[in-house]
C-alpha cells in the first residue's frame, strides 16, 4: 500500500472520531457580562497555522487537533501561497526553506527574487506547480527553539484542503506580497475571487491596501476584510505611507475593511528591557471608527513582558479582561490558553481568598519575581494569594536562624563579589565544590554587606527573572519572617529543616530545638488560626519534631519514586503527615513528554491517610513537558484534576491561586475539553525521525481525556507516513 493511501485510510477514521469526540465536547462557561469588543461577544481565537506551536504550521495534525485541545469555534488560519500553476497552498514563510523540507526535494532549487523591495534568497513556491509540491514537499517547524520531531512526517496542504478536511468552524486566509506574485503573472485576487465562489471565507486579511479594495464586494457578505498593520516603521506599499501614520486614519481604513489585525506591541507596547508602558488608545480608536481589532504575534514560548511573570495566560487576560478594554480576537500559536483565558478565567475575583484544596504552597516566597526568601518575595506571594508561605531554615555564625534556600551563600546572594570570598571553602557533606556557607558569617554580616541574587533555573534557556529586582529585597530572620506571616492571611506557614545532623555534630547547634524555641516566642505554639507544617528530608528531623510539638510534618522524598510499598506507607505514617514529592515522580516524562505508564503514586499516599504535596512548579516553559504546551495553567491542571494532588508548590503563587479561581473547576466531567488534563495511556511504537536522536513516546502526547484515541491513530499515522 503507498503512503498516500495508507494515510488516507488512517486519517479518515481519525477525523470520524474528531467528529464523535466534538459531539462529546461542552462550550466554554458562558460569561454573565458583556465582553468589551466592538460586538459585545467573546473575543475570537485565531489558530494561526493550526496548533502551530507544537506541530508544523499548516500541517495537517496542527489543523486537526484544534478542536480537541481548544475551543470548539476557533478559526483556522492560512497564508495563502500561489504555486506556479496559480493554485494556492498554506505556508507561513514566502521562503520555503524555512518551513518545508523542500532543499531535500528539489536541492538545486533555491533562488533571489525581490520580495517587496528586499533580495531574498530560498526556495519559492512560484518556481513550482502543485502537483510538484504537494505529493512531495513535507513540512518543517519553522520556529528553531521548538521540537523538530515532528518535520518531514506531514506534506503541504492545499488551501481547498482547509475548507474541506478539517472541519473548521471558521477560516481566516491571510494574503500578503501580492505585488511579488504580479511579478509572475499570478493573479492572488483571482485565485481568492475564484476560491469565493467554492467556499465562504470567513477572514481575509492583508497588509497591501490594493489587495483588499479590489477584492471588497466582490466576495461573500459575511467575509470580514481585515487591514493587517506591520511595523510602525514600515511601508505600506500601495499608500508610501508607514503603518504607524496610517493607525492616525482609521476612518480611511474603515472605507475598505471591518476590522484591523496590529502586532500586540501597539495596543501594550514594553520597554527596552521588556516591561510594559501604559496600554494605548489604539483599542478605543479602532472601535470609535467601528473597527474590530484584532492582537497578533502571541505564542506561550515567545519572550514577553516580565510583568507577565512568565505566564501567556496573564498576557492574554491583560488583552481581553483588564477593565478598561478587549480586543475582538487574538492570533496565537498555542490556542488553548486564549481558549482558557476566554472560557475560564475573565471576569474573575482575583482579590478573593480561598484556602481549600489544592493549598498554594510559596516555594521560597514569590521566588519567581523576586530574590528567594526576601522581604518582597513573601510580601509577593501573600499578596498573589498563597495559602502557606515558606522559611528554609538556615544558621549563621553567631546561632541566629535565618530563611535562605541555600546554606551556601554563593547560590543566592552577592557574596561572590564581596570581599567575604576569603571564607570559601569546601565541605563535601553539604555540597560538592567551594562556596561560602551561612554559618562562616554573622547576621551582620549578611545583613548589611551582601545583596540577596534572583533564582534562574531555566539560565540554560536564556530565560532570566525580573531582571530590574535581582538584587531587591532585604534578608529576614526566621523571627522576622514569623511575625511577618502572623498577621496574614495565610492557612498556614511551612519550615524546612535541612543538614540537622550537621550543624549538631559539627557547629554544635541544635537546629529542631532553635525552631521550637523561634516558634514558641512568637506565639505560634498557642494560636490555631494558622497551620505549621515542618518539612524535611531527614526521618529523624520529623521525629524529633513530632516528639516535642504538635504541627504538622511533611517528609519530603527527594528522589524520583514512582510508587509506595505497604511497608513504606506505614513508616511514613508514623512521623508525617503529608509527603512532598516531585513533579517528574507524579508525572514521568522524558524527552520533554510525559512516558506513557500509569502513576499510582498519589492515590497510594493518600490511601495511606497523607496528604500530597507537588513541588517545584514553575512558570517558565521550558521547565514543562510539551504535553503542557507552554502553558503554566496547564500543568497546574494535569496535577490538579489529574494527580489529584493536595497541594502545588511554585515559585508563581500567583498563577495557581487564579487557578483555583477559575469558573470550570465546578464543572467537573463537563468542563471543556481544553480543561481537562493528559490521562496515561497504553504504549504505541514512538515516531521514527531521522532529525533526532531521541524521539520522544508519542503515546505521551495525550491532549486530553475524551481525545486520547485520537491523538494515538494521529501517532500511528506519522509513522505510517515516514
Amino acid at each position: 500500500m503507498g503512503r498516500s493511501s495508507r494515510a488516507c485510510s488512517l486519517l479518515g477514521s481519525a477525523q470520524l472520531l474528531l467528529l464523535l469526540l466534538l459531539s462529546l465536547g461542552s462550550a466554554a462557561a458562558q460569561k454573565g457580562s458583556t465582553w468589551k469588543t466592538l460586538s459585545g461577544k467573546a473575543p475570537v481565537i485565531v489558530a494561526k497555522g493550526g496548533f502551530s506551536g507544537l506541530f508544523p504550521d499548516s500541517s495537517d495534525f496542527a489543523y486537526r487537533i484544534l478542536g480537541t485541545i481548544s475551543s470548539p469555534d476557533t478559526v483556522m488560519w492560512c497564508d495563502v501561497r500561489l504555486t506556479k500553476d496559480g493554485d494556492g497552498i498554506c505556508l507561513p514563510s514566502i521562503n520555503m526553506d524555512n518551513c518545508t523540507m523542500i532543499d531535500n526535494v528539489f536541492p538545486e532549487g533555491k533562488k533571489t527574487y525581490n520580495v517587496n523591495g528586499v533580495s531574498t534568497v530560498g526556495w519559492f513556491s512560484v518556481d513550482y506547480t502543485s502537483t510538484d509540491l504537494l505529493p512531495n514537499v513535507t513540512l518543517k517547524q519553522s520556529v528553531l527553539s521548538r521540537t523538530p520531531v515532528y518535520d518531514g512526517s506531514m506534506l503541504i496542504n492545499s488551501v481547498e484542503n482547509v475548507f474541506t478536511s478539517f472541519n473548521a468552524s471558521a477560516v481566516w486566509l491571510n494574503v500578503q506580497q501580492d505585488s511579488f506574485y504580479s511579478q509572475f503573472k499570478l493573479s492572488m485576487r483571482n485565485y481568492i475571487l475564484s476560491l469565493s465562489k467554492q467556499f465562504i471565507t470567513d477572514y481575509i486579511s492583508s497588509p497591501e491596501v490594493n489587495f483588499l479594495t479590489s477584492i471588497s464586494g466582490r466576495v461573500s457578505k459575511k467575509t470580514k476584510l481585515v487591514f493587517r498593520f506591520l511595523d510602525e516603521g514600515s511601508i505600506e506599499p500601495s499608500t508610501n505611507q508607514t503603518y504607524g501614520s496610517m493607525l492616525k486614519n482609521l476612518t480611511f481604513v474603515k472605507t475598505f475593511a471591518s476590522g484591523i489585525l496590529v502586532p500586540k506591541s501597539y495596543i501594550w507596547p514594553v520597554t527596552p528591557d521588556n516591561y510594559l508602558l501604559p496600554y494605548t488608545s489604539v483599542v478605543d480608536d479602532a472601535h470609535k471608527a467601528g473597527l474590530e481589532i484584532y492582537a497578533a504575534d502571541f505564542a506561550n514560548d515567545f519572550t514577553i513582558s516580565y510583568n507577565y511573570s512568565f505566564d501567556p495566560l496573564a498576557e492574554y487576560l491583560s488583552f481581553i479582561g483588564n477593565s478598561a478594554f478587549s480586543v475582538d480576537g487574538v492570533l496565537t500559536d498555542f490556542p488553548i490558553t486564549p481558549s482558557e483565558a476566554v472560557g475560564c478565567f475573565s471576569n474573575l475575583n482575583n482579590s478573593k481568598i480561598d484556602h481549600a484544596k489544592p493549598l498554594v504552597i510559596s516555594h521560597n516566597g514569590a521566588s519567581g519575581d523576586y530574590p528567594d526568601c526576601t522581604d518582597q518575595a513573601y510580601e509577593k506571594a501573600v499578596a498573589d494569594g498563597a495559602d502557606v508561605i515558606d522559611c528554609p531554615v538556615q544558621v549563621t555564625k553567631d546561632g541566629i536562624l535565618i530563611c535562605m534556600s541555600s546554606v551556601d551563600l554563593m547560590d543566592v546572594t552577592t557574596v561572590g563579589k564581596s570581599s567575604f570570598t576569603s571564607q570559601v571553602t569546601t565541605i563535601n557533606d553539604l555540597k560538592a565544590g567551594p562556596g561560602v556557607f551561612t554559618f562562616n558569617l554573622t547576621w551582620d554580616d549578611i545583613s548589611k554587606n551582601l545583596q540577596p541574587m534572583i533564582s534562574n533555573p531555566m539560565s540554560t534557556y536564556k530565560l532570566y527573572r525580573n531582571p530590574r529586582n535581582k538584587n531587591a529585597g532585604n534578608f529576614m530572620r526566621l523571627s522576622d519572617f514569623l511575625t511577618f506571616a502572623k498577621g496574614k492571611d495565610l492557612s498556614g506557614i511551612m519550615i524546612t529543616v535541612e543538614h540537622a545532623a550537621f550543624m549538631a555534630e559539627k557547629l554544635g547547634f541544635g537546629v529542631v530545638d532553635a525552631v521550637v524555641k523561634a516558634l514558641d516566642d512568637s506565639g505560634y505554639s498557642k494560636q490555631t488560626a494558622q497551620n505549621v507544617m515542618i518539612q524535611s528530608t531527614n526521618s529523624s528531623v520529623l521525629k524529633k519534631f513530632k516528639q516535642e510539638t504538635k504541627y504538622s510534618l511533611v517528609y519530603m522524598i527527594e528522589e524520583g519514586v514512582r510508587d509506595a510499598a505497604p511497608s513504606s506507607l506505614a513508616d511514613i505514617k508514623k512521623f508525617a503527615n503529608a509527603v512532598s514529592v516531585s513533579t517528574t515522580s507524579v508525572l514521568p516524562q522524558t524527552h520533554y513528554y510525559l512516558t506513557n505508564q500509569t502513576n499510582k503514586l498519589v492515590t497510594s499516599l493518600q490511601s495511606a491517610g497523607l496528604q500530597v504535596y507537588v513541588y517545584v512548579l514553575m512558570n517558565e516553559f521550558a521547565s514543562q513537558p510539551n504535553d503542557f504546551f507552554a502553558d503554566a495553567t496547564s500543568q497546574i491542571n494535569a496535577y490538579v484534576q489529574g494527580a489529584k494532588v493536595d497541594g502545588i508548590i511554585t515559585d508563581f503563587p500567583g498563577t495557581a491561586h487564579r487557578y483555583k479561581l477559575n469558573s470550570c473547576t465546578s464543572m467537573g466531567n463537563s468542563a471543556p475539553l481544553f480543561m481537562q488534563p493528559p490521562q496515561p495511556e497504553p504504549a504505541l511504537p514512538p515516531v521514527s525521525n531521522t532529525t533526532t536522536a531521541a524521539s520522544p513516546s508519542h503515546a505521551a502526547l495525550r491532549m486530553r481525556t475524551d481525545v486520547s484515541i485520537l491523538i494515538a491513530l494521529l501517532m500511528l499515522c506519522a509513522s505510517l507516513l515516514i
